[in-house]
């Protein structure tokens, strides 16, 4: 497939942004101004200053002169990169890779997206004239590379360049173009090169002796010899699918059908690569510019449609379509193998391995909104680090669980502290107090000694009790540290069906 880049150059970005807070300010001449060097410059002007002669770079003082009504106001240095990012944010309705292209533009990889729109020119003209609805004033170009699309849309004029149709387009267009150095277009232009094409019939080696290995690096650039590497601000996810669409979408219907969709062709490809996805994203894209959003995640690797469009539409409901949504995105972040499971002839289903379990679990956890959990042994002496949960219903044990101890039946995350009566050394309490109630021990059985795992933690060790209330509740207490030392604490770390 040929690689279709935009360049989107906004003319006037700045000056534009404070139009739209002011409107007053459309119908006048106005520039932004900032000191430079002792004097203060105009860094950016509207459409109607530059007609009266006024640009950026000059002395304001001077653009005064020119134009007595002229309005101005100060810049805001970090407000071009703020708004272009927001900007390209925007055009990932148009396309998965953007990218903010210096000061005044964006790059967008079109690859295989225009066909979506009808072709190049209608793609074209559908990101032109939103951005010219949302109130700014851009030129936009596409063609094979971004250099190519970024000298059209400053200094060409037919905007849809065809498929290895490069040379043709640059021939007529200023050095300026290539997006070389000031001083390089400057001796350019006094040597009489006013055009590319007087360079193209020149010598690699003439040229790279006389303008230096960065007007040749340019030129390389331009022409695809040597790719272009455009830093997007959201790295595109490798399992995505995108359903643009001719008129917003605003009914629950809507909204399901397109996830059927996307769901259907994410699943196929998924499939096809014998893969399952643990994690999806469903992204709305709505015209007043938010982005709508619901997760769904799975036990095990999985690409049955029917059951992952049942995780999601639980959460439809919470989609707020607005005006209407242009653009639907369903991604999958976390993608695992999945190899389908032999069926045994004489044996029943059932266990972990049975896809109904881990179904079963994805629609609890979906409905509830507590994740199923799964642990597995870990090999610690300290209790609470002795299991981890894992990462899939179907992981494989690596190490045996301890069974010659007896533990609680319900293990506390973290040990919560007690208030302990009438201590005995090397003995448990005869009272305890949890969360206010005071509970008397009648039978207990201990101490166990758990060494402190030096190798991660200094600290003390801990002598644990099995004890047993009046009430017949059986509680795991421990103490940490030696009696002797005076600084022992008592804590309560589990309870005893």
């Amino acid at each position: 497939m040929d690689r279709r880049f935009v360049s989107i150059w906004f003319r006037h970005l700045t000056t534009d942004w404070f139009t739209l807070r002011q409107p007053h300010l459309r119908d006048v001449p106005f520039v932004l101004s900032a000191p430079l060097h002792g004097r203060m410059m105009v860094i950016a002007a509207n459409n109607i200053a530059e007609a009266n002669g006024i640009d950026r770079g000059m002395v304001l003082a001077d653009a005064r002169a020119i134009t007595p009504a002229l309005q101005v106001s100060d810049e805001r240095p970090d407000l071009p990169g703020k708004l272009l990012k927001r900007l390209a944010e925007w055009c990932i309705r148009f396309t998965p890779g953007v990218a903010v292209d210096h000061e005044d533009g964006i790059f967008l990889d079109a690859t295989g997206c225009s066909h979506l729109w009808g072709g190049d020119q209608s793609y074209l003209s559908a990101i032109v004239e939103k951005l010219k609805t949302k109130g700014y004033d851009v030129r936009a170009a596409i063609a094979d590379t971004p250099g190519v699309a970024w000298a059209i849309a400053r200094f060409g004029k037919e905007l849809v360049i065809g498929c290895n149709k490069n040379i043709e387009a640059l021939l007529p267009l200023p050095p300026e173009a290539l997006r070389l150095q000031t001083d390089i277009t400057e001796r350019l232009h006094k040597l009489g090169l006013h055009r590319i094409g007087q360079l193209m019939g020149m010598p690699r080696s003439s040229l790279r002796r006389r303008f230096g290995e960065h007007f040749i690096k340019r030129l390389d650039l331009v022409l695809g010899r040597e790719e272009e590497v455009i830093t997007q601000i959201h790295p595109v996810e490798a399992f995505q699918e995108r359903l643009p669409c001719l008129e917003p979408i605003i009914t629950a219907t809507g909204i399901e059908i397109a996830l059927d969709r996307l769901l259907k062709k994410l699943c196929y490809r998924l499939q096809q690569e014998q893969k399952g996805l643990r994690l999806a994203n469903f992204k709305g894209h709505r015209i007043d510019g938010k982005v709508v959003q619901v997760d769904i995640g799975t036990n095990r690797p999985s690409h049955n449609v029917s059951h992952l469009f049942k995780l999601f539409e639980i959460k439809l409901p919470t989609i707020e379509p607005a005006l209407g949504i242009e653009l639907f995105v369903l991604e999958a972040p976390k993608v695992e193998d999945h190899f389908p499971l032999q069926k045994k002839l004489w044996e029943g289903s059932g266990g972990l391995e049975d896809e109904r379990l881990s179904e079963l679990l994805d629609r609890l956890s979906s409905r509830t909104g507590v994740q199923a959990t799964r642990y597995l042994p870990d090999e610690h002496y300290w209790p609470e680090r002795s299991l981890k949960p894992a990462s899939s219903l179907i992981e494989k044990l690596t190490t045996e669980w301890s069974i010659d101890k007896l533990r609680p039946l319900q293990l506390l995350t973290i040990p919560e502290r007690i208030e302990v009566t009438a201590p005995i050394p090397d003995y448990p309490p005869m009272l305890f107090q949890h969360k206010g109630k005071l509970h008397r021990i009648i039978k207990a059985d201990g101490p166990e000694r758990i060494e402190q795992e030096w190798w991660l933690q200094q600290g003390q060790h801990r002598d644990y009790y099995r004890v047993e209330d009046e009430s017949g509740k059986r509680y795991w207490l421990f103490r940490l540290g030696h009696y002797d030392d005076k600084t022992f604490q008592w804590f309560i770390h589990g309870f005893f069906a």
